[in-house]
């Protein structure tokens, strides 16, 4: 009876021993599990993991090269909100364009830069997150800005707006870019990026287009790059330009068109120098004569 007594007490002894051993090895295998296997989770009934030990950071900070203005749009006729400074820091939130930032400054004002390497560098190697915050509204789109853009447009596009704000000179000095006119800036940038070499003045630049065969008389037939050429200012509505002929009418501006009616071009001390304007229900679209390609 008693040895009975004694081989149940013993294998309660062992049961008790494996359940605790049990335990610390299963204890042991929760705590050398990665906190980064993280459960599934389901939302609308899509399965998706998440990790825990990644922290979301959509901002990237950025110094300022040297003085620029921060807008309340993406466009040299948006609202200046202030001037960033050279050395100044800001977060970039976004890349909105191709040309411009969405930055908060240590003030927590948020606003647009331009993206020019000359007025902002962007630290580390990633790219800020393109976005669509660009509140300029593009009433003139069209399928042709849609079409792909070879690389030389878009190099020519990124130089001339590296010179946003140069200051305007009628006549400018052709062999330096301390200040441009309309043609002298078209030209140059061109040359310098492109490698074509364009006529000197706005009128000239107007026939090599002709000759090209690539002459547009629809801005909605324009495609991103085309070059732009307008006629005399007359007046800022549609009944100033009534009954005029302009296939007669002498050239006096050209812009480079980046598409979603849009110019990048210079013509007056007063406006600034080199900046973006929105054509669609201004002068400009009445002053229109005919558009096209050098590339």
């Amino acid at each position: 009876m008693n040895n009975r007594v004694n081989k149940l007490m013993n294998m309660k002894t062992f049961s008790k021993s494996l359940l605790a051993l049990t335990t610390i090895t299963l204890s042991a295998q929760m705590l050398a599990a990665p906190v980064s296997a993280a459960p599934r989770s389901t939302d609308n009934g899509t399965s998706y993991s998440y990790n825990m030990n990644t922290a979301a950071s959509t901002a990237q900070t950025a110094t300022i090269q040297s003085s620029v203005n921060m807008r309340d749009a993406a466009s040299t006729s948006g609202k200046v909100i202030r001037k960033l400074t050279q050395g100044e820091a800001v977060s970039v939130l976004e890349q909105t364009s191709a040309n411009w930032y969405k930055v908060k400054d240590s003030q927590g004002n948020i606003g647009f830069v331009s993206s020019s390497s000359k007025y902002i560098k962007v630290n580390g190697t990633s790219n800020p997150s393109t976005g669509s915050s660009n509140s300029v509204n593009a009433n003139n789109s069209n399928n042709d800005d849609k079409q792909p853009i070879s690389s030389s447009v878009e190099d020519v596009i990124k130089t001339g707006m590296s010179y946003l704000g140069t200051p305007y000179e009628f006549g400018s000095n052709r062999s330096n870019t301390q200040t441009f006119d309309c043609s002298d800036f078209v030209r140059h940038i061109f040359k310098q990026s492109a490698g074509v070499t364009l006529p000197a003045d706005s009128r000239q630049q107007g026939s090599y287009v002709k000759n090209k065969g690539t002459a547009k008389n629809s801005i909605s037939q324009l495609k991103r790059g085309d070059l732009m050429f307008f006629m005399s200012y007359k007046g800022s509505k549609a009944s100033s330009y009534a009954g005029v002929n302009k296939n007669t009418e002498r050239i006096t501006h050209v812009g480079v068109y980046l598409g979603d009616g849009q110019v990048l071009h210079t013509y007056s001390i007063d406006s600034g120098g080199v900046r973006v304007d929105t054509i669609t229900g201004k002068a400009w679209e009445h002053r229109f004569l005919f558009g096209g390609s050098v590339i």
